[in-house]
């Protein structure tokens, strides 16, 4: 049996997809059991606590008047043991009859509600965003409507509202860290309007305001303990992270020429190696790319009436060049099929080869240190009509199918560039890291 208990706005049971709506007293005692979490709860405090003084009779009937509700409670709950063999409605029959409900918090909305706040506050922004997104979902009404006249549920729904604001609050500074300004400041207008005098949230909107095209480090993350590795998205700069080993994306050719931007765009992450790492001396990137290649077999050439710029020697899909510098690996991936018209392309099947080869040349290489690489694929190499979040996807099934096979890397790090995030669905990136 499948039972659900709604707690915003009015209590509604759940039994297997029907609803039933309890007697008013009835509803009290269950809201009661409910928040007592699975703690015992006498028939002298639930009388106490529920039934007003003015009808309060002798112990006898006291206790008639409760175990009437808990009889209620049993028979819509747990219709197979309506008595006191219920195990969902337990009976503790010592000096003092007491009650124990046993529910999965999960069964509760109040509860469930509770613990998703609660986990967002611990989670990376992207996966934050996923769960409060769930949790104001389940905020339909005031909580424990049915119970606000009684002293017992002003704490807890006084608790409930606290952490409603804590909620809203992390809501918003974690659409701020995905890049999401005009959601952020959606939010913090809203929480503004509830509280005006909020300094606070009057602060964050203004820095929202005037930093609106600021960006965070780190939008999502996942540790895989049993394959001792972890994976991360971050929002910044490739040539920042220099505790880590590159990845580079080439065509076959390895074609590094920036002049006019005819073969390599200087922007390119190619344009960008060239220029911070070998100082813009192409003459020293290409000497390293031959050393590195020197023992690689050739798949063709071209003439130079044929490919008028550019180099003429090709390299097969997925050859890994391994360049050393400062310490540091820079694997170069030839990922792409340069055309003799100077464009590149590339497709699904030559990515996934790609990525297998690079796996192999960073376990061989990589000293077991962290790599950072870009989101290959989603430049101007671009595959076919593939989405920035599939490249992503099939980069991070590749590394954790090749991570099952032997730990060869404690980090990936993905690294989207500034600009770029607003065009990728983190949430739905965060909802696949988390699901592998």
């Amino acid at each position: 049996m499948r039972c659900r208990i709604t707690m915003f706005g009015r209590t509604v049971v759940e039994i297997d997809g029907h609803t039933t709506r309890l007697a008013p007293i009835t509803t009290s005692v269950l809201i009661r059991l409910v928040l007592a979490e699975g703690q015992m709860v006498t028939v002298d405090e639930l009388f106490r606590d529920i039934w007003p003084p003015s009808v309060r009779p002798d112990r006898r009937r006291e206790r008639i008047s409760v175990q009437k509700r808990i009889v209620e409670l049993r028979k819509l709950l747990d219709p197979e043991h309506p008595g006191e063999s219920s195990e969902i409605l337990r009976t503790d029959r010592g000096h003092t009859s007491a009650y124990q409900l046993v529910l999965d918090p999960e069964q509760v909305d109040v509860l469930r509600y509770r613990r998703i706040v609660e986990q967002a506050h611990g989670s990376d922004p992207a996966t934050a965003l996923g769960l409060l997104h769930t949790a104001r979902e389940l905020w339909r009404g005031r909580p424990l409507l049915d119970a606000e006249q009684y002293a017992f549920a002003e704490g807890p729904i006084r608790r409930l509202r606290l952490l409603r604001a804590s909620a809203e609050r992390a809501l918003l500074r974690a659409y701020r860290d995905v890049g999401q300004f005009d959601r952020a400041l959606e939010t913090g207008r809203a929480l503004l309007a509830e509280d005006p005098a909020d300094e606070e949230i009057a602060e964050l909107v203004a820095e929202l305001r005037r930093q609106k095209q600021n960006r965070p480090r780190s939008l999502t993350q996942r540790a895989f303990p049993s394959l001792r590795t972890r994976i991360v998205v971050l929002d910044g700069d490739l040539f920042a992270q220099e505790d880590a080993h590159l990845v580079v994306g080439f065509s076959d050719t390895f074609d590094t020429a920036t002049n006019r931007d005819v073969v390599i765009n200087s922007a390119s992450i190619q344009g960008q190696l060239l220029r911070r790492r070998y100082g813009g001396d192409r003459l020293w990137l290409d000497r390293d790319l031959r050393s590195a290649l020197a023992q690689v077999p050739k798949s063709g050439s071209e003439s130079r009436a044929t490919k008028r710029r550019g180099k003429l020697t090709r390299y097969p899909i997925g050859t890994v060049a391994v360049l050393n510098q400062s310490g540091k690996r820079i694997f170069g991936l030839a990922y792409s099929h340069m055309g003799n018209d100077l464009v590149a392309r590339s497709s699904l099947a030559d990515l996934r080869e790609s990525l297998d080869r690079l796996w192999e040349a960073v376990h061989r290489h990589g000293q077991l240190g962290a790599v950072a690489m870009p989101l290959v694929g989603s430049g101007l190499a671009r595959i076919g009509p593939v989405g920035r979040e599939d490249l992503l996807k099939e980069i991070v099934d590749s590394f954790l199918t090749h991570s099952r096979s032997r730990m060869f890397c404690p980090e990936l790090r993905i690294v989207i560039p500034p600009g770029e995030i607003g065009k990728i669905d983190v949430l739905d990136v965060a909802a696949h890291l988390n699901s592998r």
